[in-house]
C-alpha cells in the first residue's frame, strides 16, 4: 500500500498535469475560431474552382490539347498518396485517423498490383507511415515553423508534386486530410488531384447552371486557360486541405485536452479518497496502540 507521502506527491503531480491540459484546452479553443473561419472561407472558392474546371473539362474532353494534369497520362500503375497531418501530437485520433485511411488505401492499391509512394506533409504522418512504408516515402514537408498557413505554403508543395508528375515519377496523386465538421467531428477525406477529379457537387452546380440557360464564353481558348488553371487548382486544393487540417487539429486537441482534464479531476478525487482512507487507517492504528499500551499498564 502506498504511503501518505507517495499519495501526496502523486496528487500534486496530477494537479500539475491538469493545469497543463486545461491551459492547452484554452489555447486550442482560442486558435480554433480563427482556423475554423479560414477553413470555411476557403470552401466556396475551392468549390467554385471545381465548378469552372467541370465546365472547361467538358469543352476539351477528348481533345489532344487537354493538359496532362487534367486528363492524366493514361496510366495508373504508380500512385502517389499525399498525406497531410499535423507536426504535433496531443490531438486525439486526428493524425491516426488520416494515416489509417491512407494506409488502407495503400494496401488496397498494392493488392491490385499498383506501386504506391507517399508524400508526407506533417511530421506525425511521416512517423506513423515510416514503420510500414519507410522505403516508399519520397518526400516530407514540415510546417511546424509556420504560425499561419498561407497560399504560398500550399503552392510550394503543389510545385513539388507537379514537378514529380512531369518527370514521370507517378501517374495518379490522391490527397488525404481531415474535413472539419465540428469540434467533435473531423472526417478523414481522400481527394484525387491528378488527374483532376471533378467532385459530384461541382458537377451538380455546373448542371444546374446549364439548366438555367447560363452560357459561358472563354477568352482565350479553353485549353490555354486550363494550362494555367489546373496547376493553380492543385495549389488551391492543397491549401484547402491544410486549412481544414488546421481547424480539425485544434478541434481535436480541444476535445482531447478537455477529456484529459476531466480524467485528471476524477483521478485526483480517487487519490484524495485513498489518501483520506490511508490516513484514517493510520490514525486508528495509532489509537489502538495507545489504548492497548494504556491497558497493559
Amino acid at each position: 500500500m502506498a504511503s501518505l507521502k507517495d499519495l501526496r506527491n502523486r496528487i500534486a503531480s496530477v494537479k500539475a498535469t491538469q493545469k497543463i491540459t486545461k491551459a492547452m484546452q484554452m489555447v486550442a479553443a482560442a486558435k480554433l475560431r480563427r482556423a475554423q473561419e479560414a477553413a470555411e472561407a476557403a470552401r466556396p472558392y475551392a468549390q467554385r474552382m471545381q465548378s469552372v474546371l467541370a465546365s472547361l473539362s467538358d469543352a476539351v474532353k477528348g481533345s489532344d490539347e487537354a493538359p496532362h494534369l487534367m486528363v492524366g497520362n493514361g496510366r495508373d500503375a504508380t500512385q502517389l498518396l499525399v498525406v497531410c497531418t499535423a507536426d504535433r501530437g496531443l490531438c486525439g485520433a486526428f493524425n491516426s485517423s488520416i494515416v489509417r485511411l491512407a494506409r488502407q488505401t495503400a494496401i488496397r492499391l498494392q493488392n491490385e498490383g499498383k506501386k504506391v509512394e507517399f508524400f508526407c506533409v506533417g511530421r506525425k504522418g511521416y512517423d506513423m507511415l515510416r514503420r510500414d512504408f519507410g522505403n516508399q516515402i519520397v518526400d516530407l514537408v514540415e510546417l511546424k515553423e509556420v504560425k499561419r498557413i498561407g497560399f504560398t505554403d500550399a503552392q510550394q508543395i503543389a510545385e513539388k508534386i507537379i514537378k514529380r508528375f512531369e518527370n514521370g515519377d507517378f501517374d495518379v496523386a490522391t490527397l488525404f486530410y481531415a474535413h472539419f465538421n465540428s469540434v467533435i467531428s473531423q472526417v478523414p477525406t481522400a481527394h484525387q488531384m491528378i488527374p483532376a477529379h471533378v467532385e459530384d457537387e461541382a458537377a451538380e452546380t455546373q448542371a444546374a447552371s446549364d439548366e438555367a440557360g447560363a452560357v459561358r464564353e472563354y477568352e482565350p481558348e479553353e485549353s490555354e486557360i486550363l494550362a494555367d488553371l489546373v496547376p493553380r487548382n492543385i495549389s488551391v486544393q492543397i491549401f484547402r486541405a491544410l486549412l481544414e487540417n488546421a481547424a480539425s487539429e485544434q478541434g481535436a486537441r480541444m476535445s482531447a485536452m478537455d477529456n484529459a482534464t476531466r480524467n485528471a479531476g476524477e483521478m485526483i478525487d480517487d487519490l484524495t479518497m485513498e489518501y483520506n482512507r490511508t490516513r484514517q487507517a493510520q490514525i486508528t492504528k495509532e489509537l489502538i496502540e495507545i489504548i492497548s499500551g494504556a491497558e497493559a499498564l
